[in-house]
C-alpha cells in the first residue's frame, strides 16, 4: 500500500475531569484528581471521503515541567496550549500530506511556538502527540484496516525526515518485521506514598471501596510478576521501603521481575551508584537486586546528558525517560552509555517508533539496547488502548500499568459510554464495583480485540459528556533545563 496524502479538516479538544481513588505520589508531586484531554479530528481524503479519529491522554502535572513555581493548574494550562498551537498549525497546513509527512514538517515550527510561549520540548510535543494518534485513527477508518496493518505496511509515511541518523535506514523492512502479540504483561507501579501492607494503613485512610489498595492486595488480586519501584533521593528511606516491598514480593515462588525509577531524584551519578552499593550490601535486598531489569532516569534532566553513565550501567542498564525530550534525544543518551528510552504515547507516537528503528539499527551493529513501555496515568478507554497497541507492535512484552490501580475504571465516564467500550473490547475490560475496568489476569492484559479497524478501537468516547477545551491566555514560563 502506498501511504495516503489528505488534509486536516477539523480538530476539536475536549477534556474531562479524573479523580484518583488512591493518591499517586511520583517525583515531586502526589496526584489526586486532573482532567483527561480528548481529541477529535476529521481527515479529509481528495476524493472527498472523510472519518473522524480520537485519543486521548491525562493533563498529568509535575512530569513534563518539573518547575516547582508552577502549580498543576499552570502544568495543566501548559498541555492545553501545547494542543492549541498544534491544532491551529495541523489546521493551517492546507497542503494534502501523508500522516508523517504533516507531522514532520510541523515539528520544528510547534517545538519553536512552544518555546515562544515557555513551553519546554517535552511539553510542546504532546499537543502533536495527541493530533498525530487521533488522525492515524481516522486515517486507519478511511482505509479500512487496524492499526498493526497501517503501520507494518506504512500508510502514514513513516521516514527519515527528522532523524538525519535515520537516513538509509529500511524503514519497510523494519516495519513489516513488527508482530503483534495476544497479550502483554503489566508492570504494577509502587509509588512513593503506596500503602506495601495493610499494616501501613489506618482505619481512616484506607479507601473501603473493594479494590486493592496494598501492593499484597494487587498482587493477589491481579497476579502480577512484573513491577516498577519508585525510590525518592532520600538514601535510607529509600533502602527501608524497598526491604518492605522486598519482603512481599520474596513470598513469590515465581521469578519476578522489576525497574527502578529514580524519576530525576539524583543530581549525579556517583548518588545512584551509592544506592546501588547499598541496595547489593543490604541482605534482605539480595533477591530484589538481581530482579532489577534497568534503572529508569535516575539522574535529573537538567544534568542527565552531561556525562557518561556507564560507571552506573556497569550495574544495571540505564534508560532516559523524562530527558527524551526531542527527536535526538536518544541518540544523545546512547552516546553516554545510556541503553535504553521509554515509549509513552505522551511523547508521540513517531518518536516511540523513531527509537524502536534505531534500537533496531544499533542492535544488528552489535549493540544491547532497548526500549521500555513507561505510562502516564492512562485512562481505560482510548488511552490505555492505543499506548498497548503502540508498545505491543515494537516488541515490548512488559509495560508499567497504574492507571487502573488509582483510578477507579470508567467511573467518570457516562454508563453508555462505559458500556460500548466493554462491548467492543471484552476481552481487555470487565464490569466489578461499579465500574468498567482493565482486565488483568495472571499479570497479563488481552490486546485481542485491540486489532479492530481504527487506532486500538472499535468505540468512541461521548463526545457530548465533556466540556470544550478553552485556550489559555497565560502562565508562567517553564523549566527548560
Amino acid at each position: 500500500m502506498n501511504a495516503p496524502s489528505f488534509r486536516i479538516a477539523a480538530v476539536d479538544l475536549f477534556e474531562r475531569d479524573v479523580r484518583l481513588r488512591l493518591p499517586f505520589r511520583f517525583g515531586v508531586v502526589t496526584l489526586t484528581e486532573a482532567p483527561q484531554a480528548f481529541v477529535r479530528v476529521r481527515v479529509r481524503f481528495p476524493d472527498g471521503r472523510e472519518a473522524d479519529g480520537a485519543a486521548a491522554e491525562l493533563l498529568a502535572p509535575k512530569w513534563f515541567d518539573k518547575n516547582l513555581a508552577l502549580s498543576n493548574e499552570d502544568n495543566f494550562d501548559q498541555l492545553r496550549l501545547a494542543l492549541h498551537l498544534a491544532r491551529d498549525l495541523y489546521l493551517d497546513d492546507a497542503k494534502p500530506a501523508t500522516a508523517f509527512a504533516r507531522f514532520a514538517r510541523n515539528h520544528q515550527t510547534q517545538t519553536e511556538a512552544g518555546a515562544d510561549h515557555g513551553l519546554n520540548p517535552l511539553v510542546a510535543a504532546y499537543g502533536p502527540a495527541l493530533i498525530d494518534r487521533a488522525v492515524l485513527d481516522a486515517l486507519c477508518r478511511l482505509m479500512d484496516v487496524p492499526f498493526y496493518e497501517a503501520v507494518r505496511n506504512n500508510l502514514p509515511g513513516i521516514g527519515a525526515e527528522v532523524t538525519r541518523d535515520l537516513v538509509g535506514f529500511r524503514f519497510e523492512s523494519f516495519l513489516r518485521r513488527l508482530a503483534r502479540p495476544s497479550t502483554i504483561a503489566a508492570r504494577h507501579t509502587v509509588g512513593l506514598v503506596d500503602p506495601i501492607t495493610a499494616a501501613d494503613q489506618s482505619s481512616t485512610s484506607r479507601v473501603g471501596d473493594g479494590l486493592p489498595e496494598t501492593l499484597e492486595e494487587v498482587i493477589t488480586a491481579y497476579g502480577h510478576n512484573w513491577f516498577k519501584l519508585k525510590v525518592g533521593g532520600r538514601l535510607e528511606a529509600d533502602i527501608d521501603r524497598l526491604s518492605a516491598i522486598a519482603a512481599v514480593l520474596d513470598r513469590s515462588r515465581r521469578p519476578y521481575h522489576a525497574s527502578l525509577d529514580g524519576n530525576e531524584q539524583y543530581e549525579d551519578i556517583e548518588a545512584v551508584i551509592e544506592l546501588w552499593r547499598r541496595m547489593s550490601e543490604t541482605p534482605k535486598l539480595h533477591r530484589l537486586v538481581r530482579s532489577i531489569a534497568f534503572l529508569e532516569q535516575p539522574i535529573a534532566r537538567k544534568t542527565a546528558l552531561d556525562h557518561d553513565v556507564r560507571p552506573l550501567g556497569r550495574f544495571k542498564p540505564v534508560i532516559i525517560d523524562e530527558s527524551d525530550a526531542d527527536l535526538d534525544a536518544f541518540p544523545r543518551a546512547h552516546a553516554l552509555g545510556y541503553a535504553g528510552v521509554s515509549s509513552k504515547t505522551c511523547k508521540g507516537i513517531y518518536k516511540s517508533i523513531l527509537n524502536a528503528a534505531r534500537v533496531s539499527k544499533w542492535n544488528e551493529e552489535g549493540g544491547e539496547t532497548f526500549m521500555s513501555g513507561e505510562d502516564l496515568t492512562t485512562q481505560a478507554g482510548l488511552s490505555v488502548q492505543q499506548d498497548l497497541a503502540l508498545v505491543s507492535l515494537i516488541g515490548l512484552t512488559h509495560v508499567e500499568r497504574n492507571g487502573h490501580h488509582y483510578v477507579n475504571g470508567m467511573a467518570g465516564a457516562p454508563a453508555a459510554e462505559q458500556e460500548a467500550f466493554l462491548k467492543a473490547h471484552p476481552d481487555l475490560y470487565m464490569f466489578s464495583h461499579g465500574a468498567v475496568r482493565l482486565r488483568i489476569a495472571g499479570g497479563q492484559m488481552a490486546l485481542g480485540s485491540l486489532g479492530s479497524v481504527g487506532f486500538a478501537t472499535k468505540a468512541h468516547p461521548d463526545w457530548r459528556a465533556m466540556r470544550s477545551m478553552a485556550r489559555p491566555s497565560s502562565f508562567p514560563a517553564g523549566d527548560f533545563s
